[in-house]
C-alpha cells in the first residue's frame, strides 16, 4: 500500500497537481450556490434550447422556489423531494431552490418504468415530486401508492419568454404528441410554483457539510435499487477536487461554455455543472442527447470550449458529416466518464475535433470521481491519477498487492459516500474500515496512473448506465413460464455492452415477442435486453445456481471464434 501510496504521491507532482483538498471553503452546497451567485452574477449560468439565465436570474427563481416550499407546503428541512425530468432549465432552479430549502434531493430517471418509480419514491419517502408533463404518465399511475403528498408538473418550454413558451409547449403537446393523458388528483404546475414562491421570502437551510444532500439510486446486485446517501461535504470536495483538473484543461474562469449532453440525473454530469459553475462559466443543457441533430444544433449556436460525454456519444458524433464540418477552434477538453473509452474512439475524436478526449473513473459511490487524466498528461487506456485527498489500494482476499499487480480496487476520500439509504448490510458488504470495495480489478502502474482490467462484479455497462443481471432476472422470474434466467452482458460496438438474456420454459415454449412486451412494461429502455437465447436449461452449480460466468464464456468464444 506505502509504494502505490508513493507513485501516485509522485504522479501528482509531477502533473501539478495538490496532494490534498481544502474542505473548509463552503459549509454546505447552499453555501457554495450563494458564493457563485455573488461572485458571478451577471454572467450567463446555464441555457436550453436557446433560453439564458445568469447566476442572478438562477439566485432569483430558485429563492421562489425555495419560498413556495416552504410557505406553501408541509416541507421540512430533511425531507425528500424527487426531480424527474432531462435537462432543461427548470431542473436547476428546483434543484438549488430544494437545496436552499434544506430538502434531500432523489435524482429520478424520466424514463423509469412504473415498476421502478414505485420502488424509488418508496424506497425513499419523497413528499414531493416534480415531473416533465412528457413523462408524468408513469408517475400518475403509481404516485398514490407511494409517500408523495406534493406534485409539481412542468412542461418544456415554461421557463421560456411568453410568446416562445407557448409555441414550445402547444407544438410539443398538440403537434408532436410527445405529452401522454396523465390525470394526478393534486397537482400543481410548475410556472404557479414560481408565481406563488413571489410572495414572501423563505429562510436560508444551515445544515451541516456531514448531512445528506442527495439520494443518488444505483442498480443493487439483489435486484433492488439502492440510494447511495451523497452528504454535502462528498458532493462539495468531489466538486473541488475535480475543480483542479478543469484548470488543468486550460477550463478559465468566467470565459467558457461547456455542454452538458449527458443527463444532470446521473451522478457524473450532476457534479460537472456544480464544477462548471464554481468556475463562473456557462452550462448548455442538452435535453435530448439521443437526438444527434439537436446536439449538433447546440453546437453551432455557441463557440463551445468543452463537453462531457461518453464512448458511445463520441462514436456517433464522428460518424456525423454535419458535426465533422463544424469548427472545432475553441474546444479545448472533452472528458469522458460513465463506460470505458475506447482507444478507437479517443484516437477518432482527436482526429476530427484536434480535442484530446481526457478519461476517469468513478462511481455513484464515489459522488463520483475516483480519478482522472489531467490536461496535458493525458495517457489513453488508463483512467488517470487519484484526485487530491484519494487514497487507493489494491487488495486481493483481504491482502494488499503492489505497484503493477491485480487486483480489487478500494477507494478511501473524502468523496465516498456516507452509506446506503436504509440499508445498513449492503453499506457494511461495501465500505470496509472506511475504504470502498468497489468491484473493480485494478492495476496501479509505475507512474502512478491506474487501469480498469477486469470486473469482479457482473454489472452491465449500457451506454454508460449500469445494469445489474439480478433486476433484469427479478423482473424475468414474475414471468408465468419462465424457469430459469440469466441475464450477462455482451460486447456491442454502439453501446459498449448490451444486454443479452437466457431463457428456459416450465412448460412448452416461450412467444419472445410476448416476453419482449412483458419486459418492455417493466424495465427502462436501455435495460431492455437485445439478445433472447431460448434453452431447454441453464448451466447450473450443484447447488442450483446458474452460472452466469459460463454463460459469459460461451459468447465471448463465440465472438473470438467470429473474429478470427
Amino acid at each position: 500500500m506505502e509504494s502505490i501510496a508513493a507513485v501516485i504521491k509522485a504522479a501528482r507532482a509531477k502533473v501539478g497537481m495538490p496532494d490534498d483538498v481544502d474542505l473548509t471553503q463552503h459549509a454546505n452546497l447552499g453555501a457554495m450556490f450563494n458564493y457563485c451567485v455573488s461572485k458571478f452574477g451577471d454572467l450567463p449560468a446555464m441555457s436550453c434550447m436557446g433560453e439564458t439565465i445568469t447566476y442572478n436570474e438562477l439566485d432569483k427563481l430558485s429563492a421562489q422556489f425555495a419560498t413556495y416550499l416552504q410557505k406553501n407546503t408541509n416541507l421540512r428541512v430533511g425531507d425528500r423531494i424527487a426531480l424527474q425530468m432531462p435537462n432543461i432549465l427548470q431542473y436547476p432552479v428546483a434543484l438549488f431552490g430544494a437545496i436552499r430549502a434544506g430538502l434531500i434531493v432523489v435524482n429520478t430517471n424520466p424514463l423509469y418504468s412504473q415498476r421502478e418509480l414505485k420502488h424509488q419514491l418508496n424506497d425513499s419517502g419523497a413528499k414531493a415530486l416534480i415531473v416533465l408533463a412528457n413523462v408524468a404518465e408513469a408517475a400518475a399511475a403509481v404516485v398514490d401508492e407511494t409517500p408523495v403528498e406534493f406534485v409539481m408538473v412542468t412542461e418544456i418550454g415554461d421557463l421560456h419568454p411568453t410568446v416562445k413558451r407557448l409555441l414550445i409547449n402547444n407544438v410539443v403537446k398538440h403537434v408532436k404528441k410527445m405529452v401522454p393523458k396523465f390525470k394526478f388528483k393534486n397537482a400543481i404546475k410548475y410556472r404557479s410554483v414560481l408565481a406563488k414562491g413571489k410572495s414572501g421570502q423563505f429562510t436560508q437551510a444551515n445544515p451541516g457539510a456531514e448531512e445528506v444532500a442527495l439520494l443518488q439510486y444505483t442498480g443493487g446486485t439483489t435486484g433492488v435499487s439502492k440510494g447511495a446517501m451523497i452528504s454535502h461535504r462528498n458532493l462539495m470536495a468531489n466538486i473541488l477536487q475535480s475543480k483542479n483538473l478543469f484548470e488543468s484543461f486550460g477550463l478559465k474562469e468566467g470565459e467558457e461554455t461547456f455542454l452538458s449532453p449527458l443527463p444532470l440525473y446521473h451522478i457524473y454530469s450532476f457534479m460537472l455543472s456544480f464544477c462548471v459553475m464554481l468556475q463562473g462559466n456557462h452550462g448548455v443543457l442538452i435535453a435530448n442527447p439521443r437526438d444527434l441533430s439537436s446536439v449538433i444544433k447546440e453546437m453551432k449556436r455557441y463557440r463551445w470550449s468543452g463537453m462531457s460525454g461518453i464512448n458511445t456519444l463520441f462514436v456517433q458524433l464522428c460518424n456525423n458529416d454535419e458535426f465533422r464540418a463544424l469548427d472545432f477552434s475553441s474546444v479545448k477538453a472533452t472528458m469522458s466518464g460513465g463506460m470505458a473509452l475506447t482507444a478507437g474512439a479517443a484516437k477518432e475524436w482527436m482526429e476530427v475535433t484536434g480535442a484530446e478526449v481526457y478519461e476517469g473513473y468513478g462511481l455513484t459511490e464515489t459522488s463520483p470521481v475516483v480519478s482522472i487524466n489531467p490536461g496535458g498528461n493525458n495517457q489513453i487506456g488508463t483512467i488517470g491519477v487519484a484526485l487530491p485527498g484519494t487514497d487507493i489500494r489494491i487488495v486481493v482476499e483481504g491482502v494488499d498487492k503492489g505497484v503493477g499487480e491485480r487486483g480489487e480496487l478500494c477507494v478511501r476520500g473524502p468523496q465516498v459516500m456516507m452509506g446506503y439509504w436504509q440499508r445498513p448490510d449492503e453499506t457494511e458488504k461495501t465500505i470496509i474500515d472506511g475504504w470502498l470495495h468497489t468491484g473493480d480489478v485494478a492495476v496501479v502502474q509505475e507512474d502512478g496512473y491506474m487501469r480498469i482490467v477486469d470486473r469482479m462484479k457482473d454489472m452491465i455497462i449500457v451506454s454508460g448506465f449500469n445494469v445489474y443481471p439480478n433486476e433484469i432476472e427479478d423482473v424475468l422470474s414474475g414471468h408465468p413460464n419462465i424457469a430459469e434466467c440469466a441475464a450477462i452482458g455482451v460486447p456491442d460496438e454502439k453501446s459498449g455492452e448490451a444486454v443479452k438474456i437466457f431463457v428456459a420454459a416450465k412448460k412448452g415454449d416461450i412467444d419472445v415477442t410476448e416476453l419482449k412486451a412483458f419486459l418492455r412494461e417493466r424495465l427502462t429502455g436501455y435495460k431492455m435486453p437485445r439478445y433472447i437465447e431460448v434453452r431447454d436449461e441453464l448451466p447450473k452449480t450443484n447447488v442450483g445456481k446458474v452460472l452466469r460466468r459460463s454463460l459469459r464464456d460461451e459468447e465471448l468464444a463465440k465472438l473470438a471464434k467470429a473474429n478470427k
